[in-house]
């Protein structure tokens, strides 16, 4: 993977914020490679007024790694990637109106009652009904109903990476992958807001919704006295982490392709050339929005959440040995572990062929196919084509990639970097053209056991 650049910065400082983990990475962009990584566990604060994000312990970590890289390094640039479904209130002096609200919150039935009499039908937004906030408009609606004084005391709504790039530059903004991010916000069809918008009485609150490569700002004095960088270092607007997976592809692919971004969530994305693919809102399909403002149709699951569930902490690599009693004794994970989201909502997961005990190799090699099946569903329901890119932790599971290869008949293709997020939110600030090194996949598994295993469980999956 390599990246030709004469002019634009070298080493960008990626701020990474997922559900389960905060990190800062270092991208060198010739290279497209991370020479520096620190994390910190996203641990969501339990005290009132409701579950919410821990910002300024963030904040405090981020500088201080920020200082390191740049003492250690040199930090050229800032770009900033978080997950979805979570905004910012922002008082008229920029700080916090109130807490970030943790999009798991659940809400009473009467608050969501109210909210699905306001929410746009899903031909306008793409934006099906999720559970807890996982709506960036429920979240806002239950918010508002809950502190009559709030929508007063809010000047400007703000989605999460714009959130740290204003604590950064001290400008405000939205970005077109975030706010399209079934928010309920958002018409991804005519680039506009949604009647959600007037309904909730906040369109002009919502900050200015930018394009994620653009730049927001240079840092602000105290930043750059607090960390050493220079006063110039640009920060860009910034991403919604799914689709800085997806932005290599929107822009070196030619042709139909398909992407499978992993992580807490599983999000499969299919890039078919602008072909109108028909959802169903009741599958957790839906449109994102990519970095350049085209609807992406998608599907997703919580599988690193139902791999950690699973797997009870005790992981184990399985063996040829494993692969073969699973694939032989039809050992299955039916769906769905996470019962709040994904293609399978509502069921309850089951042992098909005898459950294998936590912490062996049968077990991994069960879920592991499990997960390439539900992946395999997401990409059939948004009409997948093309060679499939997994990007993230799974991209180096050998199991989920036959699994995956199996179930799909297309190739499946593998990138070398650490994680897609990171080097897909760096690359916003690349100003010259790139190549990817793709790995295609290659397996000693039988595939004509993999398919019948496939087949006898959507056969299952499908039937209930």
């Amino acid at each position: 993977m390599t990246l030709l650049t004469k002019t634009g910065p070298r080493h960008i400082a990626v701020i990474d914020i997922g559900k389960t983990n905060a990190k800062l990475a270092l991208v060198d962009l010739p290279t497209l490679t991370e020479i520096a990584v620190v994390t910190r566990p996203n641990i969501v604060q339990t005290a009132p007024p409701y579950p919410h994000y821990d910002v300024e312990g963030h904040w405090a970590f981020l500088l201080d790694a920020l200082a390191q890289f740049h003492r250690d390094h040199r930090v050229d640039a800032i770009s900033i990637t978080t997950h979805g479904a979570c905004a910012a209130l922002l008082d008229a002096t920029g700080a916090l109106a109130t807490p970030i609200l943790d999009y798991e919150q659940n809400y009473p039935d009467d608050i969501i009652d109210a909210y699905d009499a306001l929410k746009p039908d899903f031909a306008q937004t793409g934006s099906p009904k999720l559970a807890g906030g996982l709506n960036i408009g429920a979240q806002l609606h239950w918010l508002l109903a809950g502190d009559p004084s709030l929508k007063d005391r809010t000047a400007q709504i703000v989605t999460y990476p714009q959130y740290w790039g204003h604590r950064l530059t001290g400008v405000t903004a939205t970005d077109v992958t975030s706010i399209g991010c079934h928010t309920d916000l958002w018409n991804p069809y005519e680039g506009r807001f949604s009647d959600l918008t007037d309904k909730l009485g906040i369109r002009d609150k919502i900050a200015p919704v930018r394009r994620p490569g653009d730049i927001l700002g240079t840092v602000l004095p105290e930043i750059a006295k607090a960390t050493g960088l220079t006063p110039a270092t640009p920060v860009c607007v910034g991403i919604h982490d799914s689709n800085a997976s997806l932005y290599p592809y929107v822009t070196s692919q030619n042709g139909p392709v398909s992407v499978v971004s992993t992580g807490t969530w599983v999000i499969a994305m299919s890039l078919n050339g602008g072909n109108a693919v028909t959802l169903d809102p009741s599958r957790d399909t839906l449109v994102n929005v990519n970095a350049h403002d085209q609807a992406v149709a998608s599907a997703r699951f919580m599988g690193g959440r139902e791999f950690e569930l699973i797997q009870q902490g005790q992981p184990v690599d399985p063996t040829e040995r494993d692969v073969s009693a699973v694939l032989e004794d039809c050992r299955m994970l039916l769906p769905s572990v996470e019962r709040c989201s994904g293609p399978f909502q509502g069921r309850q997961m089951q042992w098909h062929g005898g459950e294998p005990k936590v912490g062996t190799g049968q077990r991994s090699a069960a879920l592991s196919f499990y997960l390439a099946l539900m992946t395999g569903t997401c990409l059939r329901l948004v009409k997948g084509a093309g060679p499939t890119i997994v990007e993230g932790p799974f991209a180096r599971n050998s199991a989920y990639l036959a699994m995956l290869n199996a179930v799909t008949a297309r190739p499946v293709l593998t990138n070398a970097a650490v994680t897609g997020t990171s080097i897909g939110a760096a690359m916003l600030l690349a100003d010259e053209a790139f190549s990817l090194g793709l790995d295609t996949v290659e397996t000693k598994l039988p595939l004509n056991r993999l398919r019948a295993y496939a087949d006898q469980w959507c056969g299952l999956a499908d039937a209930d």
